[in-house]
């Protein structure tokens, strides 16, 4: 029988959590209340009744899911989510989380994510994870330091895992991973990757020793897992956002890797592995457009500003509104938490062309919108 202080503090966490709009349209938010009613409900007892009743209010709050999870620095469902394993030791058991991704063949890193990719041969032997701190990919991505071949974060402790293992496994040019930044809090997935490394996996893929919500691996094989673990040292750094300590240990890291004179260590060699067989889609263009009743957008990046600029028209050409930021990520997510943008086809056009404005503002070159030119103001 779990405590009152038990049921509490999982109360506590969730409540907070679904006070936030962001929580009431995550994909983890509902998978764990979901996983909460069905546990509560097989474990009827008077402690339990009030929890089961905001339970089932909470899922009638959620809003149409906008993303799986979004690895917040403190994510207050996976907390809670460890929080019910400890009350309730048999939900542990419970696994309904099912997540795959897209696998691209003959790519470098066939994994597709946000991530930056600088690979150019032997000398680069180092990848880095930033975990949740998103912004520290990108710092580290401008800089280019010559030893780093991929760098991204990894948000989450079972498909953000899986992506690293997969993309790890394809390119033996990398001996080394450096975990840096915060460890996402309920997720752990820092910690989850040490654990991978020190314990591996068991029968269920299940990472040995990890204290994260639910890292079970179920897009890589025993196999990859344990070619992955031969492969890669894993250094800690979890918490470190410090880019000059971090480029300086990549350097320390490098010189490790060659010998005296400058050749790789070939005993460490791995072997490439083939991916898993997967189903491939052929891509097809579009046959039709839409027009999104909402209006156009037109994207104006200031690169002496280091921002963008996103105006919002009307169809009789009417400005509307002008959202500006510092990201792509952050213009996207205003738009589309405002409705401002209602189509699917529109929502990807929109990010693939903020995504550009950004890279136009990191790498100084001239943006040009789809087919119209636009030009910065001097």
């Amino acid at each position: 029988m779990p405590e009152d202080s038990q049921i509490s503090n999982i109360h506590s966490e969730l409540q907070e959590g679904m006070s936030l709009a962001k929580c009431r349209k995550c994909g983890c938010m509902k998978e764990t209340l979901e996983d909460l009613e069905s546990t509560l409900s097989s474990n009827l007892a008077d402690t339990n009744s009030d929890l089961l009743k905001n339970t089932q209010n909470w899922l009638d709050q959620m809003e149409p899911i906008q993303y799986p999870c979004i690895g917040c620095a403190h994510c207050f469902p996976a907390v809670a989510t460890n929080l019910i394993h400890q009350a309730f030791p048999e939900s542990a058991q419970n696994d309904s989380s099912g997540c795959s991704f897209e696998i691209r063949e003959d790519a470098r890193f066939p994994v597709p994510g946000e991530y930056f990719a600088f690979c150019h041969g032997g000398d680069c032997p180092v990848a880095v994870s930033t975990l949740a701190s998103v912004g520290l990919a990108e710092q580290l991505a401008n800089l280019k330091p010559r030893e780093l071949c991929i760098v991204g974060k990894t948000e989450t402790e079972n498909i953000g895992i899986d992506k690293v293992v997969k993309n790890i496994v394809s390119n033996p040019t990398i001996r080394f991973l450096l975990l840096t930044g915060k460890d996402s809090e309920g997720h752990y997935s820092g910690k989850t990757l040490l654990a991978l490394a020190a314990n591996g996996v068991d029968d269920r893929m299940k990472v040995i020793g990890s204290p994260g919500k639910r890292p079970i691996l179920k897009n890589v094989t025993h196999e990859e897992v344990e070619v992955f673990r031969k492969q890669v040292q894993i250094v800690d750094l979890i918490d470190c956002e410090d880019v000059d300590r971090i480029v300086g240990k990549m350097k320390e890291l490098s010189q490790e890797e060659f010998s005296s004179c400058g050749c790789a260590k070939q005993s460490k060699k791995a072997e490439v592995l083939q991916l898993s067989d997967v189903s491939t889609i052929q891509a097809e263009q579009p046959t039709r457009f839409r027009m999104d009743k909402t209006g156009y957008f037109v994207i104006l990046p200031k690169l002496e500003k280091r921002i963008i600029l996103a105006e919002h028209y009307s169809y009789d050409n009417t400005l509307l509104r002008v959202i500006e930021g510092n990201s792509a990520r952050s213009l996207y997510w205003t738009i589309i938490e405002n409705g401002w943008v209602t189509q699917l086809d529109h929502a990807a056009y929109l990010g693939e062309e903020l995504a550009r404005a950004e890279l136009s503002i990191q790498l100084g070159f001239r943006y040009v919108q789809d087919k119209a030119v636009f030009h910065e103001e001097r």
